[in-house]
């Protein structure tokens, strides 16, 4: 009704000149936003509108990684209209992110599974796709030993039965870090480190969750390798994650450990989009009861960092927007947990492999920190390696061209009158990224 109404005001306007005048300056910025929209489209086209490879050469005799290799070196082969191919190589590289190509890792990994495992047996550990530079780093973290950046505080929140914290740094490589601090009234560290672990039931809570399979499991240490399906919003492709896992016991303290593993037995594919850099650990030991002292309650300390694929201003501003909204679905589904454990069913696998945990003195852990403590750096470097490899795709956001942000921001405005992401919010992160340009 507004445009409408701001016709006709131009349109009852006595001189020619002026009406066009008002006109062109009223249908400016919908072209921009139309202009925008185009491309943005056509950068998240979907898998039906490339121009395969494979059609264009019928020879048997090329493998599939010829075809790729082609694809990697020539990305304008990917469309049948050259004109608008080359526009992809004007506008930053970010832009078409969203529908990565990934080389295949050339290793696969290996769960090792020795027998009568302990500490000191450091040449099985570094074998295993999860080891104890792992839990080392973990313990780092956790007594805030490892000497990174300060940790930002981002939010203080509570609801009946869950307390909240969190805080964020931003390493000089690498993704930003996070770190929350949750207690659970009346739980205890087994039935969360379960919880956690278990992916049949986390389905049931965790909407995010699409698919969860089982690859690889050592029934002696309880490490496993899995992968995941998440879903994510509507202007992302979901992604896959190939994690591994396993959980380390010190007096009923549990450091559970989750990253990304290189597995080439599982193919890469345009859609999801394989995260490779991932790492997201916890903490759980009991705690005192906010309500009466008692140690009826559950300490959760999460450290958390990945490489989405997108910028990572842009991620840093959804994950402070939607991050309260997730932490809130995680006790109902605790509660639903511990009913559902209460009547009797049986365990799942995945809840299974929780219970074999590898057993650990922490004060070993500390000796050993305190006689080498250049051991921690396993943390950075393999951030260092990801990134490297991936060419630092994922840029922090600066340099972007303030137009373009602009732009972007216009086309969203446009496109959205209402959702997650209001007008307001649009244009007051649009003015703010810009300036980083």
């Amino acid at each position: 009704m507004a445009l409408i109404s701001a016709v006709l005001e131009i349109l009852q306007r006595p001189a020619t000149g002026d009406v066009m005048y008002e006109l062109m300056r009223l249908m400016a910025p919908i072209w921009v936003a139309v202009l925008v929209g185009i491309l943005v489209g056509w950068a998240w086209k979907p898998k039906w509108a490339n121009l395969n490879v494979d059609f264009l050469d019928n020879n048997p005799n090329k493998g599939e990684s010829a075809n790729k290799s082609v694809m990697l070196l020539f990305p304008q082969l990917a469309s049948p209209i050259p004109s608008l191919s080359s526009l992809k190589q004007q506008l930053p590289s970010w832009i078409f992110d969203f529908t990565a190509f990934d080389k295949d890792n050339s290793t696969s990994p290996s769960v090792s599974c020795p027998d009568n495992y302990s500490l000191s047996k450091s040449e099985n550990e570094k074998s295993s796709v999860v080891n104890v530079d792992d839990l080392r780093h973990l313990h780092k973290l956790v007594e805030e030993k490892d000497e990174g950046p300060a940790w930002i505080k981002m939010m203080d929140k509570s609801i009946s039965g869950m307390s909240y914290q969190a805080w964020r740094r931003d390493p000089e490589i690498g993704p930003p870090q996070y770190r929350s601090r949750t207690i659970y009234e009346d739980a205890t560290p087994e039935t969360l480190r379960d919880f956690f672990w278990d992916d049949e039931f986390r389905s049931k809570w965790d909407d995010m969750l699409i698919h969860s399979e089982t690859l690889e499991e050592c029934p002696n240490t309880g490490t496993m390798v899995v992968q995941w399906v998440r879903k994510f919003p509507f202007f992302c492709s979901d992604r896959e994650y190939i994690v591994g896992r396993r959980i380390w016991e010190s007096a009923r303290t549990y450091y559970c450990i989750t990253k990304g593993v290189p597995c080439s037995s599982v193919p890469r594919r345009s859609k999801p989009r394989r995260v490779d850099l991932y790492y997201s650990s916890w903490c759980i030991r009991a705690a005192e009861s906010k309500r009466d002292g008692r140690l009826t309650a559950c300490e959760v300390i999460l450290f958390h960092h990945e490489d989405m694929g997108i910028p990572w201003e842009i991620a840093k501003l959804g994950i402070r927007q939607g991050m309260w909204g997730a932490v809130k679905k995680i006790d109902p589904g605790l509660r639903a947990y511990q009913k559902y454990r209460a009547s009797g069913h049986s365990l799942s696998r995945s809840a299974l492999m929780a219970q074999i945990n590898t057993k650990v003195s922490v004060d070993t852990l500390d000796d050993e920190e305190e006689e080498s403590p250049d051991s921690m750096c396993c943390g950075t470097s393999e951030i260092e390696d990801v990134v490297s490899e991936a060419g630092k795709k994922a840029s922090s956001g600066r340099g972007i061209p303030k137009m373009l942000v602009f732009g972007g921001a216009v086309a969203l405005a446009c496109t959205l009158d209402r959702g997650l992401l209001t007008k307001a919010v649009i244009f007051g992160f649009a003015r703010r990224f810009a300036k980083l340009g």
